[in-house]
């Protein structure tokens, strides 16, 4: 029999050489499979998989010798567990999260240490079992650097999606205030006002390599300054940022808090909503309407209210007023959402919640009225969607990157099992979870 092989690459001073390295294969027998979240789970099952890619799913628990080629191959034994694809995170800032000095760090933390860090908070995010992020924001190089070098095999974590900078007017939710004009004598290459400064600024995203451009349609909580969380691009900026991202062909976020302006967004022709907190019925029909999504992100309200409440003066008195009044209405606007027949895709805004806390927002979601089974297909088959990966990740099948997790409970009849998965596969390589888990600023509910 002959064995197939992968072409690699040795440099050995300075001369680089050509080998050709073994087919790693491995075979995960499952005792209950949700190969797709829209369908029902399979019992005894083997997932076969070559290198990063899924070659077959079988009924069984196939051995190696029956797979052509895969003499050898590693058998994964998950007969006692329950096995689904991969979550998808889709609104993450992975390059930092909340802390106590953040104003302080956020002027003297270089983007070189953002990378550093954003590669430890996307392993707290992977053995979390989140094997793709959507990042929203977050500076340009740092985050590119980070994405690159994880789809290039240089460090591990989760596939990344990055906008790069959000874009913001100036003064709005993506302008850091409050700070003197030396220190930030220029604004960053998001920060635009008016049509045409509006178009520049996608497409300076887009040319340092966003997958995607993510825009704030109205103030927001965590806003250094008492601006609230109405609308602060214009309806005409708004349609200006989105012509030109699509004209390029990239998907639009808007970050939108209130009403007025997550409608607009939606008028505009944006692809998802983020956070969506002041949504009634009729911006629900809009929703439906245009085909956009929502991401909810209920981990955030959850997070601040609980800090403005338990922590004073942590937050200056406009942040934590927001955080008072913004963090008890999401759960109702997706609850409304979610009866209303709204697109749903899972994100949670981590680096708010803390970086590997990312499961709790499943429990919110189905706390929020959404039954397990639409809470995995938001995680999996439509953050996918959303992202432009359904041909690459989301389900269980030939063709697909092998992006696997497992728990010991069944996710379907107790959502909360997800919270800490027994095995995680990215891309075709098994995750060591035994790591001790960081310290976080905030405790946590019982189960992390």
């Amino acid at each position: 029999m002959i064995k197939t092989t992968l072409l690699t690459t040795v440099m050995v001073m300075g001369i680089t050489f050509s080998a050709h390295a073994a087919d790693k294969w491995k075979i995960i027998h499952a005792g209950t499979l949700l190969s797709d979240a829209r369908n029902d789970a399979k019992s005894e099952q083997s997932i076969i998989i070559k290198n990063k890619k899924i070659v077959d799913v079988r009924n069984g628990y196939v051995s190696a010798s029956s797979v052509d080629g895969a003499d050898g191959a590693e058998v994964i034994d998950l007969k006692d567990q329950f096995v689904m694809a991969g979550l998808i995170d889709a609104h993450t800032h992975i390059l930092g999260q909340m802390e106590p000095n953040g104003r302080e760090k956020a002027v003297t933390r270089s983007d070189a240490m953002k990378s550093l860090m954003g590669v430890e908070f996307g392993m707290r995010t992977l053995r979390a079992g989140f094997t793709t992020i959507r990042n929203v924001g977050g500076q340009r190089n740092a985050i590119f650097a980070l994405r690159d070098a994880i789809n290039q095999d240089i460090v591990m974590g989760p596939r990344i999606h990055a906008a790069g900078q959000s874009i913001s007017p100036t003064g709005g939710h993506g302008d850091a205030g409050g700070f003197r004009d030396d220190i930030f004598p220029n604004p960053h290459t998001g920060i635009c006002d008016g049509i045409a400064e509006c178009r520049k600024a996608v497409r300076t995203q887009i040319k340092y390599g966003a997958d995607h451009i993510k825009y704030v349609a109205t103030g927001g909580v965590l806003s250094k300054t008492a601006t609230g969380t109405g609308q602060q691009f214009t309806d005409e900026e708004q349609v200006a940022l989105i012509e030109a991202a699509h004209a390029m062909g990239r998907k639009v976020a808007a970050h939108a808090h209130g009403k007025a302006g997550l409608e607009a967004a939606l008028r505009a022709g944006v692809d998802s909503i983020e956070h969506g907190s002041y949504l009634d019925d009729k911006t629900a029909d809009l929703f439906i309407e245009k085909d956009a999504y929502l991401v909810p992100t209920l981990i955030a309200g959850y997070t601040v209210e609980r800090i403005a409440k338990e922590r004073p003066g942590f937050f200056i008195p406009a942040v934590a007023q927001k955080a008072l009044e913004v963090g008890p209405i999401m759960k109702a606007a997706l609850a409304m959402a979610y009866r209303k027949g709204v697109k749903i895709a899972f994100g949670t805004d981590a680096g708010v919640n803390d970086h590997g806390t990312n499961g709790y927002e499943l429990v919110l979601m189905n706390n929020a009225g959404m039954p397990e089974k639409a809470v995995l297909v938001a995680a999996t088959v439509n953050a996918a969607d959303l992202m432009s990966l359904t041909d690459t990740t989301g389900t269980i099948e030939a063709g697909k990157e092998a992006d696997i997790i497992a728990s010991k409970g069944n996710p379907l009849n107790d959502i909360g099992t997800l919270m800490n998965p027994t095995f995680v596969m990215a891309r075709g390589t098994v995750i060591d979870l035994d790591v001790e888990k960081p310290t976080d600023l905030f405790p946590w509910p019982e189960g992390y």
